[in-house]
């Protein structure tokens, strides 16, 4: 039997993360066994746990890696620390990032699940957001971010429960007016005065 050296079992196991987390946040991930996530890997179930001791091992570093994810995202969209806000506003609250589940907010597809699952994954998601909260403050306040620690946090509240109403309705006509009133929201929080 063919040994692989360390840079591939690296690479299978990004391989396995990033397939889990597209799986998870379109399936949720209850919705998503072990046997399907490998398959969409393109492994067997077997080599699962030569990565991963536990499905719930696998949630937790998911739930982190797209975490880190969002917040290099952001960081992209926006990279200029004070400036951006409205442009990561406006593409987080679009119907682009609403309807497509799979390369979205981690938050948004899994707040629900997240909440029952085991305190690891908890642990990794609080970290996670913790990331994104402060990443947000400094963009608020380059010179004294713990100044605006409570606002990044009540407005990426704000953000990821209207894209979860969003993704919820039935009616694309009132599920587009929930974004855009969540932009007009999340802008006035900001202080920001929204560009036309």
């Amino acid at each position: 039997m063919a040994r692989y050296g360390k840079e591939h079992k690296q690479e299978t196991r990004r391989r396995i993360i990033e397939v889990a987390g597209r799986r998870f946040k379109r399936d949720g991930i209850d919705g998503s066994g072990i046997a399907t996530l490998m398959a969409d890997a393109g492994l067997t179930n077997g080599a699962f746990y030569a990565h991963f001791g536990s499905k719930e091992e696998l949630v937790a570093t998911t739930v982190a890696e797209q975490l880190r994810a969002q917040s290099a995202s952001f960081s992209a969209q926006a990279p200029d620390r004070g400036a951006g806000l409205e442009q990561l506003v406006r593409a987080y609250l679009s119907a682009e990032h609403r309807d497509n589940l799979e390369d979205g907010c981690p938050s948004a597809a899994l707040l629900d699940e997240i909440g029952r699952c085991t305190d690891a994954t908890k642990r990794a998601f609080t970290d996670g957001v913790l990331v994104v909260i402060d990443d947000l403050a400094a963009r608020l306040a380059p010179d004294d971010p713990e100044s605006a620690r409570t606002k990044a946090l009540s407005v990426f509240a704000m953000m990821v429960g209207t894209l979860q109403l969003s993704r919820a309705l039935a009616d694309r006509r009132l599920a587009d007016d929930i974004l855009e009133q969540g932009i007009q929201n999340a802008l006035a929080l900001l202080g920001a005065r929204p560009q036309r």
